[in-house]
Formats: C-alpha cells, sequence, structure tokens
C-alpha cells in the first residue's frame, strides 16, 4: 500500500500565515509532518558574497511506498522509502538581509512571469553514514534541470532533520547574473541552493 499526499497545481504564492507557523503538507492525515523548513541561495560577487531565504516552503506531493512497519523515519531513508516528493517556494518569498539584493533578484528569477522555484524528488541513494544523494529535477525561471543533492539525515529524538545542498549555474537555467552599481558589481552566475526541513511521523507518537 501507499501513504500519499498531494496537492493540485498552484499557481502563486500561498496566502500569509504567521512566521511560527507548521509548513503546510497538503491533504489528510499525512505520513509524514514537516513543522520547519527553509530554502536558501547563496551567491558570490566581485563585492560581496549575498544570501537569501524563505521559510514559506509548500509541500505539494509526499508518497510513501510499500508497507512501512517500524520506524517511518528511518524506513523513508531506505531505498523505495519515500517514493514521491515536490516541493515549491515562492520567488517572492526569498529575502535577503543585504539592501538592494531582493529586487534585483526577483528581477533575474523573472519572478512575474514564474511564481515558483520547485524541487522534485526522483530517487535516494545512502552513502556513507548519514549522507545520502538525492537526484531530481529543479525547476527555476520556468526552466527544469536534472540535479542532484547532496544529503545529511540527523536524526533528533522523533524528529529528522534534512539538510540538501546543490550548486547550480545561473545561465543553466537562462537567468543573466544580475550586475548592479552601473555594472561595477557582478554577480558570480554559480550559486549555492541548500534546503532544510524537519520531519516526523505523527503515527508513530
Amino acid at each position: 500500500r501507499r501513504l500519499a499526499v498531494r496537492a493540485g497545481a498552484v499557481g502563486g504564492p500561498p496566502p500569509p500565515r504567521p512566521a511560527d507557523a507548521p509548513t503546510p503538507v497538503a491533504g489528510r492525515d499525512p505520513p509524514l509532518a514537516v513543522p520547519a523548513a527553509r530554502v536558501t541561495l547563496d551567491g558570490t560577487s566581485n563585492i560581496h558574497p549575498f544570501t537569501a531565504s524563505s521559510s514559506t516552503v509548500r509541500i505539494i506531493a509526499m508518497e510513501v511506498g510499500g508497507s512501512p512497519s517500524g520506524d517511518l523515519l528511518d524506513y523513508v531513508l531506505q531505498p523505495g522509502g519515500l517514493t514521491a516528493f515536490e516541493a515549491a517556494v515562492a520567488t517572492t518569498s526569498l529575502t535577503s538581509p543585504r539592501e538592494g539584493v531582493d529586487k534585483n533578484m526577483y528581477k533575474a528569477l523573472k519572478s512575474p512571469e514564474f511564481a515558483d522555484i520547485r524541487f522534485k524528488l526522483g530517487a535516494i541513494e545512502r552513502g556513507t553514514g548519514s549522507d545520502y544523494r538525492a537526484s531530481g529535477t529543479l525547476t527555476i525561471a520556468g526552466v527544469e534541470k536534472p540535479v542532484t543533492l547532496n544529503v545529511q539525515a540527523r536524526r533528533n529524538n522523533s524528529a529528522l532533520a534534512v539538510t540538501a545542498t546543490t550548486d547550480v549555474l545561473m545561465t543553466d537555467f537562462g537567468i543573466t547574473p544580475p550586475k548592479a552599481l552601473m555594472g561595477m558589481l557582478k554577480t558570480d552566475p554559480k550559486v549555492q541552493i541548500r534546503i532544510e526541513l524537519v520531519l516526523d511521523a505523527p503515527s508513530s507518537t
């Protein structure tokens, strides 16, 4: 049998919610709860580094395959355990503490035309210790590309903290690296995307 959570197509940013509210998972009785999540973009320029992040992460699909028994959080890290996972973040929910970054970032990411950045899981492979590799597709500015994420999963009592990172080139997604200060500030096309999730299994408590 499969435990599944699915949502319909999402066309834009979700309605505002309290900052401390848990990340919403569509559907009833989800197999895994996601009480916290964050997506971060880190990059550099010829003048200074920059970062932007959002904790407004939407879980669009989540599916656990087979017949889970025992610890569900351990089960989903096994081959075939988590058969589907898709998440999205609204481009305009990404914010930077550095003044002037947000406006240029939204323009570069073509936010008026493409509202979301999305990741869709393909497969998870176990590495050594708490390290894993996750393959899937990443969609930025309407362009979908295959990616591989380096994943670390750390158990914390009844929760599982997952951090996944990958480096991408803006130009691969049809994005022109932003410039500022009349061209004096030039952004490196390489950025790191970091996805942080906290998962727990309500059914096991």
